[in-house]
């Protein structure tokens, strides 16, 4: 099988902090799965604070532990394959960062700790039993997604008050989209929109669900946090452009460096670093069970005056009061 990441094996002696039952004479092994491209000396910038974190508490990458950063390249149906090379590598630690990823790790093994960097509801998905008490060998970091889907709608809503029919694009097949879709669908009648759910498979789907939103006289647009979006911003964004859709988005890139009108997300770097701290404490002999899933603490709303402009859009002053960053 094909692994998209650099391993660099060490022979050192086993640093202190590393967990009790591994030999002598070897380091640390940390698995990562994602749908983000990059290597463990370059990982996606989205990681940046989860690496960084890594490195400040003294884990470096060939040196004090090996590191196998795995891509399931856009397709979720490749995590079972790549959660099975983890095990197979004997990994001490899997670290995963979307819930296709997680479900494949918890399937695979039940005695490796599995570290979540920052998944969207791992109560709802089946991942955890509780937020207190996960259970069984899986913690982390908690997005709480369903919630903030709901939130990003409202902040829609209140930026663009004559929107009544609001195209939703989602990858259904994430465990995580429909608890999101569930949430919007709860919150969508008491803000007077009607929503037309589109599901996303590939980028290819794309066009033809803004074609149906046009049909349907959409007059905004959402997508839900799946990493199929992030990946794909830039054609997002596009075609959002292209239809005339004022948008909000889950992830701040979409309006930092791709044209999106606006971004609710949760302050990642925070809850990666973390995790990256849950990291140490298992390889230190922490049990899973005992560490509590955490929740996010920071929130970013971003605003493109630009983007506005070009829509003929004007946000009102109470939403631009409230924005943690204005790109003008």
């Amino acid at each position: 099988m094909r692994l998209i990441g650099l391993v660099l094996a060490a022979s050192l002696a086993l640093p202190p902090h590393v967990a009790d039952g591994q030999s002598i004479g070897r380091i640390p092994r940390l698995c990562f799965l994602t749908f983000d491209p990059g290597t463990p000396q370059s990982p996606s910038p989205r990681f940046k604070a989860f690496f960084e974190g890594l490195r400040d508490l003294g884990y470096v990458h060939g040196k004090t532990i090996t590191i196998d950063y795995l891509v399931a390249e856009g397709r979720s149906e490749k995590f079972p394959e790549l959660a099975a090379e983890c095990v197979r590598l004997k990994a001490n630690i899997i670290v995963v960062s979307t819930t296709p990823a997680a479900h494949a790790a918890k399937n695979a093994t039940r005695t490796i700790p599995i570290v979540m960097v920052a998944l969207g509801d791992p109560v709802g998905t089946g991942l955890v039993e509780s937020l207190a008490r996960p259970g069984e060998n899986i913690t982390g970091m908690s997005q709480m997604t369903s919630g903030l889907a709901a939130k990003r709608l409202e902040v829609l809503k209140e930026a663009v008050p004559a929107i009544s029919r609001v195209l939703v694009l989602s990858y259904l097949v994430d465990p995580i989209a429909p608890l999101q879709v569930k949430a919007l669908k709860e919150a969508a009648p008491s803000l007077g929109v009607t929503l037309f759910i589109r599901d996303i498979r590939t980028v290819d789907d794309l066009p033809a669900a803004f074609d149906a939103g046009d049909r349907a006289h959409a007059q905004g647009l959402l997508t839900t946090a799946e990493s199929i979006f992030r990946l794909q911003r830039a054609r997002v964004t596009e075609l959002a452009a292209r239809h005339r859709l004022p948008a909000v988005y889950p992830y701040a890139a979409f309006a930092r460096d791709s044209g999106g009108l606006m971004a609710y997300e949760v302050d990642d770097a925070d809850l990666h670093k973390r995790a990256a701290g849950y990291v140490d404490r298992l390889l230190k002999g922490a049990k899973p069970s005992d560490l509590a899933v955490q929740q996010p603490t920071k929130f970013d709303l971003v605003i493109n005056l630009k983007t506005a402009k070009a829509l003929g859009l004007t946000i009102p002053q109470s939403i631009l009061i409230r924005a943690d960053e204005i790109i003008q």
